[in-house]
């Protein structure tokens, strides 16, 4: 990722960053993401880009915008140049990318899906393509048990074994679990902070994957911002938006950020189809979300299987999300472990040299023991799980 500024991005950036640099609080009166959104449209109309705010003729088309935003507020939040220039050494120095909405390495999953409610500036730290590859987004709780943690790392063990990323909101627990799954396995993830990038960029846990091609870390707040339930919330929709199903492990019944950014996507946004576990003690979180519309998770035991959940318009037998089912019980008994079988690898859009084999992935089951083969889970003092400034607003 290049981590030179164009002159677009640069007016972006005055216009809606905070530009943190030691300091802890806004230093404007920035415009909202809808403000924003209302200038770039009357630019647009007027067939001008934000950078044409910073060249000489510039006091023209701030009259312009007068009736949009109020000029002299244009003018302050323009004049933060000396700051702008502060903020990108700094986050240069922690190998911090900034990409804004003019950029042409923005996600176009995130532009396609979320249309104007796309974040006006990202953040990040590692390989941006990743963000292109979609993959499974695989959603809970901060507080899990062991027995849910161990699951979901079999999750994400399974993701990398048929080369698919792994999209997470980066908070302990769940989140937290599913990365290090497919990670240790050799795969891919990316996940969408809600806070405290910079902390994570510099943590030294995380300097291997990212080094090395399998993670990137994103987010739409400054690299600096704490933890705010508001952004945790507003991410939400973040990844779902840039995967290619999801995967609910668990989630409190009306609360929490699970609960909210599941049942937006099912009663708003529907952008992928959403999955709720099937096995195990079921809570009633899951049972509503079902109730909602959310599909049992099919417990896919191969590399193709979870392909084939993922992309369902390569398999003609399979039904797609938006197509009728039949009903299927939640509460299912825990079958025993199907035989482990080598899978045959995929072709994915992006895909890093693994560290280590991925092994032979057996169906992830709850409260039964790991299969010989499968990939060992390490459990003690874990390198994604030492990140408490990764949030989010769980149940």
């Amino acid at each position: 990722m290049s981590t030179a500024l164009s002159q677009d991005s640069q007016v972006i950036l005055l216009l809606t960053a905070p530009l943190m640099t030691g300091r802890m609080e806004p230093s404007a009166d920035l415009l909202t993401p809808g403000e924003y959104g209302r200038l770039a449209v009357f630019l647009h109309e007027v067939q001008r880009s934000p950078g044409d705010l910073l060249t000489a003729d510039a006091d023209g088309l701030l009259r312009q915008c007068q009736g949009v935003v109020d000029g002299d507020r244009l003018r302050k939040l323009l004049g933060r140049g000396f700051l702008l220039s502060q903020a990108v050494e700094r986050w240069q120095t922690r190998a911090i990318w900034v990409v804004t909405s003019a950029d042409a390495p923005y996600p176009h999953r995130l532009k396609e899906r979320l249309k104007e409610n796309a974040p006006a500036v990202l953040y990040g730290c590692g390989d941006a393509p990743i963000l292109e590859t979609g993959g499974l987004a695989v959603i809970g709780s901060r507080s899990a048990t062991p027995e849910l943690l161990a699951y979901t790392e079999r999750i994400g063990q399974l993701a990398a074994n048929a080369q698919q990323t792994v999209v997470s909101g980066g908070a302990r627990g769940i989140d937290q679990a599913s990365m290090r799954g497919a990670l240790e396995a050799g795969g891919t993830a990316a996940g969408m902070l809600a806070d405290s990038l910079e902390r994570a960029a510099l943590n030294r846990e995380y300097r291997s994957p990212l080094m090395e091609g399998q993670l990137v870390l994103v987010s739409s707040y400054d690299p600096m911002a704490g933890f705010n339930v508001g952004n945790a919330m507003q991410r939400n929709k973040l990844i779902y938006a840039l995967a290619d199903a999801a995967l609910v492990i668990s989630s409190d019944y009306q609360k929490g950020g699970t609960w909210a950014g599941a049942t937006e996507q099912l009663t708003k946004l529907r952008l992928v189809p959403v999955f709720v576990r099937s096995q195990g003690d079921i809570e009633k979180g899951l049972q509503e979300l079902q109730n909602m519309g959310a599909l049992p998770w099919p417990n896919p035991s191969n590399a193709e299987d979870l392909v084939r959940i993922l992309r369902p318009e390569q398999d003609p037998t399979t039904t797609t999300h938006n197509e009728e089912q039949a009903p299927a019980p939640v509460h299912e008994s825990i079958p025993e472990p199907p035989a482990t079988t080598k899978a045959k690898l995929v072709p994915a859009k992006h895909r890093s040299k693994p560290r280590k084999s991925a092994g032979d992935i057996a169906e992830p089951t709850l409260f039964d023991a790991v299969p010989e083969k499968t990939v060992s889970n390490k459990r003690a003092t874990t390198r994604h799980e030492k990140t408490e400034g990764t949030t989010n607003a769980d149940g």
